[in-house]
């Protein structure tokens, strides 16, 4: 069991303080327009729900990319992470595959 603190609250384990592991994505680049900033296609596939022929979703993000590197055409690996701005909440980790 846990120690209590003077204020009564439990002590934190080693487990807990480690942080969470998060949300992994592989995407297309669609644009680099933007500065720091990269559009990431991300397509799943899915069964329709009546049908069951599987269809493909796409979702758009936008990626926080430090040094420019990704370029159009390019497939990034992203993680989620803390809000940047309005939109962003993703940031590229590294670059799978550069467009030929």
């Amino acid at each position: 069991m846990a120690e209590t603190t003077k204020a009564g609250t439990a002590a934190r384990t080693e487990s807990s303080l480690e942080r969470a592991s998060r949300k992994t994505r592989t995407g297309l680049v669609v644009s680099d327009k933007m500065d720091k900033t990269v559009v990431v296609a991300i397509e799943r596939r899915v069964a329709h729900p009546v049908y069951g022929k599987m269809v493909t979703r796409t979702k758009r993000v936008k990626a926080h990319d430090e040094e420019n590197t990704a370029k159009t055409g390019d497939t990034v690996r992203i993680a989620e992470t803390r809000p940047l701005s309005k939109d962003k909440r993703w940031r590229v980790i590294e670059i799978v595959e550069r467009a030929r």
